[in-house]
Protein backbone atom coordinates (compact mmCIF):
# COMPACT_ATOMS: atom_id res chain seq x y z
CA UNK A 1 0.00 0.00 0.00
CA UNK A 2 2.77 2.54 0.82
CA UNK A 3 5.04 1.41 -2.25
CA UNK A 4 2.86 2.95 -5.08
CA UNK A 5 2.20 6.37 -3.03
CA UNK A 6 5.37 8.37 -4.20
CA UNK A 7 4.68 7.74 -7.79
CA UNK A 8 1.46 9.52 -8.34
CA UNK A 9 2.77 12.53 -6.28
CA UNK A 10 6.22 13.06 -8.27
CA UNK A 11 5.21 11.24 -11.39
CA UNK A 12 1.42 12.73 -12.07
CA UNK A 13 2.12 16.32 -10.46
CA UNK A 14 4.96 17.16 -13.00
CA UNK A 15 1.92 17.49 -16.36
CA UNK A 16 -0.10 19.22 -14.44
CA UNK A 17 2.51 21.77 -13.25
CA UNK A 18 3.47 22.12 -16.75
CA UNK A 19 -0.36 22.79 -18.02
CA UNK A 20 -0.85 25.22 -14.95
CA UNK A 21 2.63 27.15 -16.16
CA UNK A 22 1.54 27.39 -19.16
CA UNK A 23 -1.79 29.24 -18.80
CA UNK A 24 -0.37 31.50 -15.78
CA UNK A 25 -0.97 35.26 -16.46
CA UNK A 26 2.33 36.75 -17.08
CA UNK A 27 3.99 39.31 -15.31
CA UNK A 28 2.49 42.22 -17.39
CA UNK A 29 -0.85 41.21 -16.71
CA UNK A 30 -0.34 40.90 -13.18
CA UNK A 31 0.78 44.54 -13.00
CA UNK A 32 -1.83 45.54 -14.88
CA UNK A 33 -4.32 43.30 -12.11
CA UNK A 34 -2.90 44.94 -9.62
CA UNK A 35 -2.91 48.35 -10.98
CA UNK A 36 -6.48 48.26 -12.04
CA UNK A 37 -7.64 46.27 -8.74
CA UNK A 38 -5.67 49.26 -6.57
CA UNK A 39 -7.22 52.06 -8.88
CA UNK A 40 -10.96 50.60 -7.64
CA UNK A 41 -9.88 50.17 -3.68
CA UNK A 42 -8.44 54.23 -3.89
CA UNK A 43 -11.28 55.81 -6.09
CA UNK A 44 -13.48 54.08 -3.04
CA UNK A 45 -11.88 54.31 -0.27
CA UNK A 46 -11.46 58.24 -0.63
CA UNK A 47 -13.95 58.90 -3.29
CA UNK A 48 -16.56 57.97 -1.48
CA UNK A 49 -15.40 60.12 1.89
CA UNK A 50 -14.67 63.15 -0.60
CA UNK A 51 -18.71 63.09 -2.02
CA UNK A 52 -20.49 62.33 0.80
CA UNK A 53 -23.56 64.73 1.82
CA UNK A 54 -24.21 63.99 5.60
CA UNK A 55 -27.45 62.22 6.24
CA UNK A 56 -28.00 61.23 2.66
CA UNK A 57 -25.25 58.11 2.26
CA UNK A 58 -25.95 55.34 4.05
CA UNK A 59 -22.76 53.72 3.29
CA UNK A 60 -20.10 53.78 5.78
CA UNK A 61 -16.94 55.05 3.79
CA UNK A 62 -14.67 52.16 5.85
CA UNK A 63 -17.27 49.53 4.26
CA UNK A 64 -17.14 50.98 1.07
CA UNK A 65 -12.99 50.29 0.53
CA UNK A 66 -13.52 46.95 2.28
CA UNK A 67 -16.35 45.93 -0.36
CA UNK A 68 -14.39 47.82 -3.30
CA UNK A 69 -11.46 45.59 -1.84
CA UNK A 70 -13.70 42.45 -1.84
CA UNK A 71 -14.35 43.13 -5.27
CA UNK A 72 -11.53 43.67 -6.68
CA UNK A 73 -9.93 40.10 -5.17
CA UNK A 74 -12.58 38.53 -6.60
CA UNK A 75 -12.59 40.34 -9.90
CA UNK A 76 -8.49 40.18 -10.32
CA UNK A 77 -7.37 38.08 -7.57
CA UNK A 78 -6.83 35.33 -10.04
CA UNK A 79 -4.41 36.94 -12.05
CA UNK A 80 -2.49 38.65 -9.43
CA UNK A 81 -3.32 37.27 -6.31
CA UNK A 82 -5.03 40.43 -5.09
CA UNK A 83 -2.43 42.34 -2.81
CA UNK A 84 -3.30 46.16 -3.86
CA UNK A 85 -1.68 47.47 -1.55
CA UNK A 86 2.24 47.31 -0.71
CA UNK A 87 2.36 46.19 3.16
CA UNK A 88 0.46 42.81 1.52
CA UNK A 89 3.01 42.27 -0.78
CA UNK A 90 6.02 43.10 1.45
CA UNK A 91 4.26 40.25 3.95
CA UNK A 92 4.00 37.43 1.09
CA UNK A 93 7.41 38.51 -0.15
CA UNK A 94 9.14 38.13 3.56
CA UNK A 95 6.87 35.25 3.72
CA UNK A 96 8.61 33.55 1.03
CA UNK A 97 5.12 33.57 -1.25
CA UNK A 98 6.80 35.88 -3.49
CA UNK A 99 10.51 37.08 -5.32
CA UNK A 100 11.80 40.32 -4.23
CA UNK A 101 12.35 41.56 -7.82
CA UNK A 102 8.38 40.65 -8.73
CA UNK A 103 7.58 42.31 -5.15
CA UNK A 104 9.61 45.68 -6.49
CA UNK A 105 7.17 45.28 -9.97
CA UNK A 106 4.11 44.85 -7.95
CA UNK A 107 4.62 48.11 -5.99
CA UNK A 108 5.32 50.00 -8.75
CA UNK A 109 2.09 48.56 -10.64
CA UNK A 110 -0.04 49.85 -7.38
CA UNK A 111 1.39 53.07 -6.89
CA UNK A 112 0.71 53.76 -10.41
CA UNK A 113 -3.13 52.83 -9.94
CA UNK A 114 -3.05 54.88 -6.78
CA UNK A 115 -2.50 58.07 -8.30
CA UNK A 116 -4.42 57.39 -11.04
CA UNK A 117 -7.51 56.62 -8.89
CA UNK A 118 -6.29 59.98 -6.91
CA UNK A 119 -5.95 62.74 -10.48
CA UNK A 120 -9.66 61.06 -11.26
CA UNK A 121 -11.23 62.22 -7.91
CA UNK A 122 -9.31 65.32 -8.16
CA UNK A 123 -10.36 66.24 -11.12
CA UNK A 124 -13.66 65.36 -10.60
CA UNK A 125 -13.55 67.91 -8.21
CA UNK A 126 -12.08 70.41 -10.17
CA UNK A 127 -15.70 70.17 -12.16
CA UNK A 128 -17.43 70.70 -8.59
CA UNK A 129 -18.32 74.83 -8.71
CA UNK A 130 -19.74 74.44 -4.74
CA UNK A 131 -15.44 73.29 -4.19
CA UNK A 132 -13.13 76.13 -4.54
CA UNK A 133 -10.10 74.68 -3.21
CA UNK A 134 -9.46 70.88 -4.17
CA UNK A 135 -6.50 70.36 -2.36
CA UNK A 136 -8.40 71.18 0.79
CA UNK A 137 -10.81 68.44 -0.04
CA UNK A 138 -8.29 66.19 -0.15
CA UNK A 139 -7.12 67.03 3.49
CA UNK A 140 -9.99 65.99 4.63
CA UNK A 141 -9.11 62.67 3.69
CA UNK A 142 -5.25 62.53 4.09
CA UNK A 143 -3.65 60.34 6.61
CA UNK A 144 -1.75 62.30 9.51
CA UNK A 145 -1.22 62.97 13.15
CA UNK A 146 -1.00 65.67 15.63
CA UNK A 147 -2.50 68.90 13.92
CA UNK A 148 -3.34 66.50 10.60
CA UNK A 149 -5.03 64.00 13.17
CA UNK A 150 -8.99 64.71 13.75
CA UNK A 151 -8.40 64.26 16.96
CA UNK A 152 -5.12 65.43 17.66
CA UNK A 153 -3.21 61.89 17.88
CA UNK A 154 0.50 62.21 18.21
CA UNK A 155 2.87 60.72 15.87
CA UNK A 156 3.73 57.24 18.19
CA UNK A 157 -0.10 57.08 18.47
CA UNK A 158 -0.78 57.07 15.08
CA UNK A 159 2.63 54.77 14.27
CA UNK A 160 1.68 51.86 16.60
CA UNK A 161 -1.64 51.76 15.36
CA UNK A 162 -0.61 51.63 11.60
CA UNK A 163 1.90 48.99 12.94
CA UNK A 164 -0.73 47.15 14.49
CA UNK A 165 -3.27 47.16 11.67
CA UNK A 166 -1.09 46.33 8.99
CA UNK A 167 -0.14 43.62 10.77
CA UNK A 168 -3.09 42.09 11.37
CA UNK A 169 -4.29 42.99 7.99
CA UNK A 170 -1.37 41.32 6.40
CA UNK A 171 -2.48 38.58 8.76
CA UNK A 172 -5.42 37.77 7.61
CA UNK A 173 -4.12 37.76 3.99
CA UNK A 174 -1.96 34.99 4.57
CA UNK A 175 -3.85 33.09 6.89
CA UNK A 176 -7.38 32.70 4.92
CA UNK A 177 -5.07 32.42 1.34
CA UNK A 178 -2.85 29.49 2.70
CA UNK A 179 -2.64 26.16 1.00
CA UNK A 180 -3.43 24.48 4.56
CA UNK A 181 -6.83 26.72 4.50
CA UNK A 182 -9.62 24.68 3.85
CA UNK A 183 -11.73 28.05 3.60
CA UNK A 184 -9.33 29.61 1.48
CA UNK A 185 -12.05 30.38 -1.09
CA UNK A 186 -13.38 33.20 1.67
CA UNK A 187 -10.53 34.93 1.63
CA UNK A 188 -11.73 38.06 -0.49
CA UNK A 189 -14.36 38.65 2.15
CA UNK A 190 -12.02 37.98 5.41
CA UNK A 191 -10.01 40.54 4.16
CA UNK A 192 -12.61 42.71 2.87
CA UNK A 193 -13.92 43.14 6.30
CA UNK A 194 -11.24 43.37 7.63
CA UNK A 195 -9.88 45.77 5.72
CA UNK A 196 -13.47 47.83 6.50
CA UNK A 197 -13.07 47.22 10.74
CA UNK A 198 -9.31 48.46 10.14
CA UNK A 199 -10.07 51.71 8.51
CA UNK A 200 -12.94 52.43 10.77
CA UNK A 201 -10.70 52.58 13.21
CA UNK A 202 -8.20 54.44 11.15
CA UNK A 203 -10.66 57.25 10.10
CA UNK A 204 -11.00 57.95 14.14
CA UNK A 205 -7.41 58.59 14.34
CA UNK A 206 -6.41 60.68 11.45
CA UNK A 207 -7.60 58.55 8.04
CA UNK A 208 -4.56 56.18 8.58
CA UNK A 209 -5.60 53.71 5.11
CA UNK A 210 -3.19 50.77 6.24
CA UNK A 211 -1.91 51.29 2.81
CA UNK A 212 0.84 53.24 2.00
CA UNK A 213 -0.24 53.56 -2.12
CA UNK A 214 -3.37 55.16 -1.10
CA UNK A 215 -1.68 56.92 1.97
CA UNK A 216 0.80 58.63 -1.07
CA UNK A 217 -1.91 59.29 -3.68
CA UNK A 218 -3.89 61.29 -1.28
CA UNK A 219 -1.06 62.67 0.11
CA UNK A 220 0.24 64.20 -3.49
CA UNK A 221 -2.91 65.83 -4.33
CA UNK A 222 -3.39 67.80 -0.87
CA UNK A 223 -1.28 70.45 1.39
CA UNK A 224 2.28 70.20 1.68
CA UNK A 225 1.78 69.40 5.00
CA UNK A 226 0.52 66.06 4.48
CA UNK A 227 3.79 64.98 2.27
CA UNK A 228 5.83 65.91 4.75
CA UNK A 229 4.41 63.19 6.95
CA UNK A 230 3.73 60.30 4.62
CA UNK A 231 6.67 58.86 5.95
CA UNK A 232 5.12 57.59 8.93
CA UNK A 233 2.71 55.33 6.74
CA UNK A 234 4.94 53.92 4.68
CA UNK A 235 7.21 52.83 7.26
CA UNK A 236 4.65 52.12 9.72
CA UNK A 237 2.87 49.42 7.78
CA UNK A 238 5.43 47.81 5.93
CA UNK A 239 7.16 47.45 9.55
CA UNK A 240 3.54 45.48 10.66
CA UNK A 241 3.66 43.80 7.34
CA UNK A 242 7.43 42.61 8.06
CA UNK A 243 6.22 41.28 11.17
CA UNK A 244 3.16 39.28 9.74
CA UNK A 245 4.83 38.33 7.24
CA UNK A 246 8.19 36.56 9.54
CA UNK A 247 5.14 35.11 11.74
CA UNK A 248 3.85 32.88 9.12
CA UNK A 249 7.58 32.61 7.66
CA UNK A 250 8.19 30.65 11.09
CA UNK A 251 4.68 29.04 11.11
CA UNK A 252 5.42 27.43 7.73
CA UNK A 253 8.90 26.01 8.88
CA UNK A 254 7.75 24.84 11.94
CA UNK A 255 4.95 22.97 10.10
CA UNK A 256 6.84 21.58 7.56
CA UNK A 257 9.61 19.97 10.19
CA UNK A 258 7.78 16.56 11.54
CA UNK A 259 6.33 16.04 7.69
CA UNK A 260 9.65 15.06 5.91
CA UNK A 261 7.29 12.04 3.70
CA UNK A 262 5.94 15.16 1.75
CA UNK A 263 9.64 16.22 0.84
CA UNK A 264 9.69 14.84 -2.45
CA UNK A 265 6.23 16.52 -3.75
CA UNK A 266 7.64 20.04 -2.32
CA UNK A 267 9.13 20.67 -5.79
CA UNK A 268 6.11 19.88 -7.86
CA UNK A 269 3.54 22.26 -5.90
CA UNK A 270 6.40 24.50 -5.19
CA UNK A 271 6.01 24.97 -9.48
CA UNK A 272 2.32 24.52 -9.42
CA UNK A 273 1.56 27.70 -8.06
CA UNK A 274 3.36 30.99 -9.30
CA UNK A 275 6.79 31.22 -10.29
CA UNK A 276 7.31 33.85 -7.43
CA UNK A 277 7.15 31.26 -4.94
CA UNK A 278 10.28 29.93 -3.97
CA UNK A 279 10.94 29.47 -0.66
CA UNK A 280 11.01 26.22 0.87
CA UNK A 281 8.71 27.03 3.97
CA UNK A 282 6.02 28.22 1.05
CA UNK A 283 6.43 24.90 -0.61
CA UNK A 284 6.30 22.51 2.61
CA UNK A 285 3.12 24.50 4.05
CA UNK A 286 1.50 24.55 0.81
CA UNK A 287 2.45 20.54 0.02
CA UNK A 288 1.35 19.82 3.78
CA UNK A 289 -2.30 18.92 2.53
CA UNK A 290 -0.73 16.76 -0.19
CA UNK A 291 0.19 14.37 2.22
CA UNK A 292 -3.78 13.17 2.69
CA UNK A 293 -4.59 12.89 -0.56
CA UNK A 294 -1.25 11.97 -2.55
CA UNK A 295 -3.19 11.03 -5.78
CA UNK A 296 -4.54 14.57 -6.07
CA UNK A 297 -2.10 17.84 -6.53
CA UNK A 298 -4.27 19.98 -4.56
CA UNK A 299 -5.11 17.71 -2.05
CA UNK A 300 -8.52 19.03 -2.00
CA UNK A 301 -11.67 17.42 -4.09
CA UNK A 302 -12.91 20.38 -6.12
CA UNK A 303 -10.38 23.07 -4.78
CA UNK A 304 -8.43 23.53 -7.79
CA UNK A 305 -10.34 26.87 -8.50
CA UNK A 306 -9.37 28.28 -5.20
CA UNK A 307 -5.40 26.95 -4.91
CA UNK A 308 -5.06 28.74 -8.68
CA UNK A 309 -7.21 31.74 -7.14
CA UNK A 310 -4.86 32.68 -4.34
CA UNK A 311 -2.47 30.46 -3.39
CA UNK A 312 -0.45 29.31 -7.30
CA UNK A 313 -0.94 32.92 -8.51
CA UNK A 314 1.28 35.32 -6.92
CA UNK A 315 0.64 35.14 -3.04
Amino acid sequence: MTTPVPAPETGGAKPSATRENALRPGLVARLSAEAVGTLFVVVAGLGVPLFTIPQSNPLPASLAAGLALTASMLAFGYLSGGHFNPAVTVGNAIAGRIRLKEAAAYLGAQLVGALLGAVTLFGILRTVPTISDSRAAFDTVTAGFGEHSIIQVPMAGVLLVEVLGAALLVAVYLGTTSGRNPAKATAPFAVGLATAVLLQLGQAIGNAPFNPARATASAIFSNTGSLGQLWLFWVAPLLGAALAGLLFRGFGQSAAQPQPAVSKAVPDRADGEEDAEPDAAWAHASAAPAAHAPAQESGTTGGDEARDFFDKRGE
